[in-house]
């Protein structure tokens, strides 16, 4: 399912639905077609749902890491109006939700992370970005899944024209780097606000000891396992993934 992306000043969006706000934060590689299934099932059923393009690529390579992104979802936030929204990020997504979190915990509802870095992570590789190998670059994607498939063509065509574009690649190593520095393990025990953990029990880019760690850190969180999957439960396992976090959801009156 394909939505149209709103424009509002320089931010561009999806937004589905009506309801308490839920904003989705895409990871470095990610696109908001990751997400297709969480819109289409809570924005029908009583939550606004929005995805922000994260200026990962248009941002100066000097101000391209963790910490902007955050601003720049504060910025989103305040130029929406959005009142103590719920926080759903993958990946870096969960990292940047983590560091906004950190700055603004009074005005964050409640957090759902899925393969999220911020604590340790695997990269593509100490290759990586390996310029012009297209099977270097389909093996890296596909190790991201469980089932191999989800890594489609269309998917390593995507990041293969990202790692051969100089810029794109020396902004991708600059976020990651920041990633690196920008280690959540301290701030963790202080974020005492809903957190659900969902994690991909074959996840080879945040594995499971990640989580665990996670959940040990976090004071108030719920961490579940989605058996046969990897990096992103929300697109290997979409119907499982959606049913768990609208479960805590309920389970947690929010």
């Amino acid at each position: 399912m394909s939505y149209t992306l709103k424009t509002k000043g320089k931010f561009k969006y999806i937004e589905e639905g009506e309801g308490q706000p839920i904003i989705v934060l895409h990871g470095l590689m990610g696109a908001l077609s990751n997400f297709d299934g969480v819109v289409s099932y809570f924005s029908q059923n009583g939550y606004k749902v929005l995805i922000p393009e994260l200026p990962l690529y248009t941002l100066p390579l000097i101000k391209t890491n963790v910490r902007n992104l955050s601003k720049f979802v504060d910025k989103f936030i305040n130029l929406l109006e959005l009142d103590n929204p719920i926080l759903l990020g993958n990946s870096l997504g969960g990292h940047i939700a983590l560091l906004f979190t950190q700055h603004h915990i009074k005005n964050v509802r409640a957090m759902i992370l899925t393969g999220s870095s911020g604590l340790y992570e695997n990269s593509m590789g100490d290759t990586y970005p390996k310029r012009g190998d297209y099977e270097f670059i389909k093996k890296k994607v596909q190790e991201v899944f469980y089932d191999k498939k989800v890594g489609s063509k269309e998917l390593v065509d995507e990041i293969y024209e990202l790692v051969n574009n100089r810029i794109k690649a020396l902004k991708t190593l600059s976020i990651a780097k920041s990633a690196i520095r920008h280690n959540m393990a301290e701030i963790l025990p202080s974020l005492n606000i809903p957190v659900c953990l969902i994690w991909g029990k074959q996840d080879s880019v945040t594995p499971p000891e990640v989580a665990h760690d996670f959940n040990r850190l976090l004071p108030d969180s719920d961490l579940f396992w989605v058996d046969k999957c990897g990096h992103a439960p929300m697109m290997e396992h979409p119907d499982l993934f959606n049913k768990l976090v609208m479960a805590w959801l309920k389970q947690r009156n929010l």
